[in-house]
């Protein structure tokens, strides 16, 4: 379904006429005719209540239509998560409009947040709502465009809608400059193509050798328990190569659109950016060396936007934010997924795993800069729990039940639940010395 709509749609978007309202238009038909065509009629009235509902709020009541959408876009879509329950189909391969539901009511939400903070004060704004808020309505094809185009609208990434009325209307990065035309998004393309095949042979050689089903298999719980946290370790790895191969796709539509362009180095000649687009770093997860940093890496525009959305917004003026905003920001994250034990689990389970991993960096970077000894193995302890509570986490997402979650867990003794409350617990007791505030703690 992927393979056969976005490569051959976005390519033509460069030769439809009739300027920003000719794209618009083009952007929001071919959405609805995919959608059709992948899902059948009904798909599209699905969308269309909170199509509506979005657009309404801001029409009526701009002082709250952020609010009011983030709250009732998530209520339509967990009714839909209930009525549909379409874990079980993923688990198995399907996928349902359930999918695009999900990045619909993202995009939905964000334009009404930005058309929102329009009307607030600059001191009242973090830089990213400066730069992305919407100082007037966008018109209902602007809207609609947005919200179902540009290869995006069933898997992602999500986008802002400022970027999208700039790219249709050749504004801000996209207009024409000294460093010439907009640059050729074909070399950028080929190499997300180039990603797709490796993730998708990848991931079709692993996946028979490492089945979900082993997990209640008598054979798995015979094992010892080396080698069953190994296997929870290679089904984690192995699922992950389904999620590049799709994001990888969706990369290389939204680069050859255009959109997925994102500035110039500074180098000489100067070299295009294909940065928007973006949506996993895949040494970034695999390689991740604090559980902090796979946020930055996986599923990089979701994260981007319940930063922006959630956990931002969460913190108080003049207040640090705590594990309590992570909480929330990841319980955001849990029901957007769905409402299987297996995904509230999991994303408990992440705040935990993050919350852990910085209380090792703490110590990490406490320690003095004459024992590096101790400096490196820190660090390597702190990529080691990553790894671990990572991959026995992940099982959660993946097999969704409760009780199949319970006992992968329990099969391997719910170490990767109880080792992160023990180090948040020590963090209570062994507290190091507050460290400059460098760049990288920043980060974390």
């Amino acid at each position: 379904m992927l393979l056969r709509h976005r490569p051959g749609q976005l390519p033509i978007w460069r030769l439809v006429p009739g300027g920003p309202t000719g794209k618009h238009l083009y952007a929001a038909v071919t959405g609805a005719v995919l959608s059709y065509l992948s899902f059948g009629f009904s798909a599209n009235l699905l969308f269309l209540f909170p199509l509506l509902l979005g657009y309404a709020s801001m029409v009526l009541y701009r002082r709250r239509c952020g609010i009011i959408t983030f709250f009732l876009g998530f209520a339509y879509l967990i009714g839909c998560h209930l009525y549909f329950m379409s874990g079980d189909a993923w688990k198995e391969g399907g996928i349902d409009a359930t999918g695009a539901l999900m990045v619909l009511v993202l995009k939905i939400i964000s334009c009404a947040m930005n058309y929102n903070d329009g009307l607030l004060k600059d001191e009242d704004l973090r830089e990213a709502q400066k730069k992305n808020r919407l100082l007037k309505l966008p018109s209902l094809i602007e809207y609609v465009g947005y919200c179902l185009c540009c290869g995006s609208h069933f898997a992602g990434p999500v986008y802002e809608m400022k970027d999208y009325l700039d790219w249709t209307e050749e504004k801000g990065i996209w207009a024409h400059s000294e460093k010439g035309l907009s640059p050729s998004p074909c070399g950028a393309t080929l190499r997300a193509l180039a990603q797709v095949v490796f993730c998708m042979g990848l991931y079709l050689y692993l996946v028979p050798k490492f089945p979900l089903s082993r997990f209640t298999d008598p054979v798995y719980h015979e094992w010892g328990f080396w080698k069953r946290l190994g296997y929870q370790y290679m089904s984690g790895f192995t699922a992950r190569w389904k999620y590049y191969f799709i994001w990888s796709i969706s990369e290389a539509a939204i680069i050859i659109s255009g959109l997925g362009f994102s500035g110039w180095t500074d180098s000489s000649p100067p070299t295009a950016l294909w940065d928007r687009a973006k949506n996993v770093a895949i040494l970034g997860v695999e390689l991740a060396k604090t559980a902090a940093q796979i946020p930055l890496a996986w599923n990089i525009q979701v994260s981007t936007w319940l930063r922006h959305y959630v956990y931002d917004r969460l913190i108080q003026k003049g207040k640090k934010p705590g594990f309590l905003q992570l909480l929330a920001t990841q319980t955001v994250s849990a029901v957007w997924h769905g409402l299987y034990p297996g995904y509230i689990i999991f994303f408990v389970q992440s705040a935990l795993m993050i919350a852990g991993s910085r209380a090792i960096y703490k110590w990490q970077q406490s320690v003095p800069p004459n024992m590096t000894l101790l400096k490196k193995l820190l660090a390597f302890l702190n990529f080691a729990y990553t790894i671990l509570v990572l991959n026995y986490s992940s099982v959660g997402f993946m097999v969704l039940s409760l009780h199949e979650t319970l006992v992968a867990y329990g099969s391997v003794y719910f170490i990767g639940t109880i080792l992160p409350i023990v180090v948040i617990l020590l963090s209570c007791v062994i507290k190091p010395a507050r460290p400059s505030r460098s760049k990288a703690w920043k980060e974390q």
